[in-house]
């Protein structure tokens, strides 16, 4: 798994630079040297919002499955997550943080924390997987693209894709099924007992909002405002190719989709990939600075404690 995941990280980073490589460098580096010092507070000052947001859902969340602790630490140990998150290749370190750090003996201990975080986690995917598949429903009625320009292979992978998907889906059912019920009971409690799916739904749409927001800002920046059609059909998928296990933290797999994705409403792949570079440099910059704080704090009480 540590060679996979290093031969992962080689091709997502080594992919980027052939990807400024071959689009066009100058007029990358010329569209980054543009950007407005307006829309970089701006970004930066989302990302705050998004953190925060995230890390009342996980204490909403956690509060539902019986386990409570004070917004302060919850926004605190978010904060470390979150930058832990972006900067380690699994991309799951600061979760597992979040669950090492909050778990507790009267509160079901690490399984029932790591519940949480899970579920935390489920919400905010969950969004992202609605909003994209809105888009997906209305990018012909809204974005259409000529069905002649798109090659056979494509169209047979897409249909082979979908078929692997149905197949995957129908043999591993009883499993899925299996693992619902077992879960029933905390997912109840989190997202639908007393109220509680209107809590997720409100605090998820404002986080996906956030991010979604954060790449239109960073796109006009570059000079290449994108259309509000955008927000709910090329965006969202930029956002979820920073799920695929390339690179770290997203990078590489975003800036290819937004160099094959920008054409579509008409601007340049460079444009697209300096959109995503300015996106990926600014929440990165505005999720490391205060997370690093945080553990340059924590890392200077537990010195004081030994002396």
């Amino acid at each position: 798994m540590r060679k996979l995941r290093i031969i992962g990280i080689s091709i997502g980073l080594a992919g980027l630079v052939f990807l400024v490589w071959a689009a066009d460098p100058a007029a990358i580096a010329a569209a980054l040297g543009k950007v407005p010092t307006g829309h970089m507070l701006a970004v930066t000052l989302l990302v705050q919002i998004q953190i925060v947001l995230s890390a009342l859902r996980w204490r909403f969340t956690a509060g539902r499955l019986g386990q409570d602790f004070p917004v302060w630490i919850a926004i605190r140990e978010y904060y470390l997550s979150s930058v832990l998150n972006q900067t380690l290749p699994s991309g799951i370190a600061g979760d597992a943080t979040r669950v090492y750090r909050v778990q507790d003996g009267t509160s079901g201990g690490w399984k029932r924390a790591a519940m949480a975080v899970v579920l935390e986690r489920l919400s905010g995917q969950f969004a992202f997987f609605v909003l994209t598949g809105i888009g997906l429903l209305a990018w012909p009625f809204v974005l259409p693209v000529p069905f002649d320009g798109i090659s056979g292979p494509v169209l047979w992978g897409a249909l082979l894709s979908s078929i692997a998907l149905i197949a995957a889906s129908l043999r591993f059912r009883q499993v899925l099924a299996a693992w619902f019920q077992r879960l029933r009971p905390n997912l109840a409690a989190a997202f639908w007992n007393q109220g509680a799916l209107a809590v997720q739904v409100s605090l998820s749409a404002l986080i996906v909002g956030c991010y979604v927001v954060s790449f239109l800002l960073a796109s006009d920046a570059v000079g290449a405002p994108l259309p509000p059609v955008a927000a709910i059909t090329i965006i969202p998928l930029c956002l979820l190719a920073m799920l695929v296990p390339l690179g770290v933290g997203g990078w590489g797999p975003r800036e290819a989709t937004a160099a094959a994705l920008w054409p579509l409403v008409g601007f340049t792949d460079a444009e697209g990939i300096a959109a995503s570079l300015v996106y990926g440099s600014l929440t990165l910059a505005g999720t490391a600075l205060p997370g690093l704080c945080v553990a340059f704090g924590l890392l200077l009480r537990r010195l004081s404690r030994r002396i």
